[in-house]
């Protein structure tokens, strides 16, 4: 992240007054805090903003105030495009399906392919919110109660509470300010990190159920039988994968998720040490080195087969090194 690209990105928001403002499909907290967040900053500073996720806001985000203002297409036309969180192009599901290069790309995942024409890109910042938080005083944008309510979202979920081994003092400090300028980081946290629907703890029992262990790797999968017997709405885990990496028998984790189009979403998490990044992106996907994610093509059983072929390769390299 330079500040020629910082500078740059700045010039183009000033020029342009509709701003289309997208992020990954099946998004998470950093995703839709990074929209929510420079979005209703945007709007603060005079901008005409769309701000676009394909699969809308997960229900555990619906409290955070603008999140009826999230639509799944872009409606109008714009001057300038903004993708945040977000390691490929592909990732942001319809929207760019003409070939369009985004104008500005803000992002904090090691893989991510540098897409647009500018690109400020910090792999060692723990979320994408915590690149706005950031940014967004250097660039003289608002930053009230509800954009620090939408940055402490992404900064909770994507460090998991604060847990991860990229904290640093720095994110903990923004964190503060965030939480000083009146974000209630307790009701936050508990919303996105610990509240749970019924059908959501049901599914997490499908995937318990199925829980394996082979030397120090732990997974689980997820079937459409699953979820129809959850009555569950979404197409993820639920978090699931939060749960599995608490083991303390295993260094990698992984769930498998049934799509319904011939699709399997992978996920891995790892302990310090270990990067699955790479083995995400030979499938595709892409992510960090403790947690990463990819959609393979396939039934399940076939890309579970692939999968922890490749996983135990960079299990066994593991051990060898050591």
């Amino acid at each position: 992240m330079d500040n020629d690209s910082i500078e740059a990105a700045l010039q183009i928001i000033q020029d342009s007054d509709r701003i289309l403002i997208v992020s990954h499909i099946r998004p998470d907290g950093d995703a839709v805090g990074s929209v929510l967040g420079l979005g209703l900053s945007l709007l603060a500073a005079g901008k005409d903003v769309q701000m676009v996720l394909e699969d809308g806001v997960p229900k555990s985000f619906r409290h955070l105030t603008g999140n009826d203002r999230v639509i799944q297409n872009a409606m109008k036309s714009y001057d300038c495009s903004i993708v945040v969180d977000c390691s490929d192009l592909g990732r942001t599901g319809k929207v760019f399906e003409n070939n369009t290069i985004p104008d500005i790309n803000i992002d904090h995942h090691n893989t991510n392919l540098n897409f647009a024409r500018i690109n400020i890109v910090d792999s060692t910042a723990t979320a994408t919110t915590e690149i706005l938080a950031r940014l967004l005083p250097s660039w003289d944008l608002p930053l009230h109660l509800p954009v620090a309510e939408a940055l402490l979202t992404g900064l909770i979920t994507d460090t998991l509470g604060f847990r991860v081994p990229s904290m640093s003092p720095e994110t903990l400090r923004i964190a503060a300010n965030l939480y000083e300028i009146g974000a209630d980081l307790p009701t936050l946290y508990t919303k996105a990190l610990m509240t749970r629907s019924f059908r959501a703890a049901r599914l997490w029992g499908t995937g318990l159920t199925a829980l394996k262990l082979e030397n120090r790797m732990v997974w689980t999968r997820l079937t459409l039988a699953d979820r129809d017997y959850a009555n569950y709405p979404g197409k993820d885990d639920a978090d699931l994968i939060n749960i599995l990496q608490t083991i303390e028998d295993a260094d990698i984790f992984l769930i498998f998720v049934d799509q319904d189009d011939d699709r399997v979403k992978v996920s891995w998490r790892a302990r310090k040490g270990f990067d699955v990044s790479k083995i995400a992106v030979k499938f595709g996907g892409g992510g960090h080195k403790p947690a990463a994610g990819a959609e393979i093509q396939g039934s399940v059983d076939e890309v579970i087969d692939k999968v922890l072929a490749a996983t135990r390769s960079l299990l066994n390299g593991h051990h060898q090194i050591l």
